[in-house]
């Protein structure tokens, strides 16, 4: 019963998107400004211009991925309440053919006809209860369909969090031993955040692991190689 309420719990953070935006948060900020800032280092060594470019990075990919994120996110709250107030209607105007889907969605979970048959008679008699029912059968759970402001707010503060890990070493130094600091520490964490999407999802974590760090390095090395092609001094 404990593991069963905790895949319980799990599914409706999920399901809310504050899990979603708070890996999504991490891995954009962290991606982002490796790159960003490997790329400003590679035409232009001066500490104060990097870490300039970082922070407004930080601060304006933070904003744009909350306010994306709540804007996502309210969209598909609206349409879940509109799909569910469909079917309340529905359940008043076509009863019978409401009860016979809902047969139907039982019977799909490999319960026999007869059995679901008498379930979706049962059923039927509370509207709340199915309404409950047909949302399940569209994956999400009625009393859970997200909350916005929680998405957006988990979003801002993971992709600040994830933006600042390679950013630290040009508080403290620049050149060519900050652009290696912020690699080594930008690797660390993409194989922190890969792990934990490999466990999370009950996938294999070495190779979630590399896979991040393969993202990470192959964002990182075409933003350098073009801001060495292009070579901008700033005075």
């Amino acid at each position: 019963m404990p593991a069963e309420r905790g895949d319980l719990q799990r599914a409706r953070e999920v399901q809310s998107g504050a899990t979603r935006a708070a890996v999504l948060g991490v891995s954009d900020g962290l991606v982002t400004n490796v790159a960003l800032i490997l790329g400003v280092a590679g035409a232009q060594q001066s500490s104060r211009v990097v870490l300039l470019a970082g922070l407004a990075s930080l601060v304006a990919g933070a904003v744009s991925m909350a306010v994306g994120e709540y804007v996502s996110m309210a969209a598909q709250v609206e349409l879940l309440r509109r799909l569910l107030s469909e079917y309340r209607d529905h359940l008043k105007r076509a009863p019978e053919r409401a009860r016979q889907e809902l047969e139907e969605f039982i019977q799909s979970g490999g319960v026999r006809q007869a059995t679901a048959h008498n379930a979706s008679q049962q059923i039927a008699l509370i509207p709340d209860r199915a309404l409950a029912v047909y949302a399940r059968s569209l994956g999400m759970d009625p009393e859970e369909l997200g909350s916005p402001w929680k998405a957006a707010f988990t979003s801002l503060l993971t992709f600040a969090g994830g933006a600042l890990v390679p950013l630290i070493p040009w508080f403290l130094r620049g050149g060519g031993e900050a652009a290696i600091a912020s690699i080594v520490l930008g690797v660390t964490a993409a194989i922190g955040v890969g792990t934990m999407l490999g466990y999370l999802g009950g996938r294999n974590i070495l190779w979630s692991a590399a896979r991040q760090v393969l993202v990470l390095v192959v964002a990182a090395a075409a933003t350098w190689g073009a801001g060495r092609l292009f070579n901008v001094t700033v005075s």
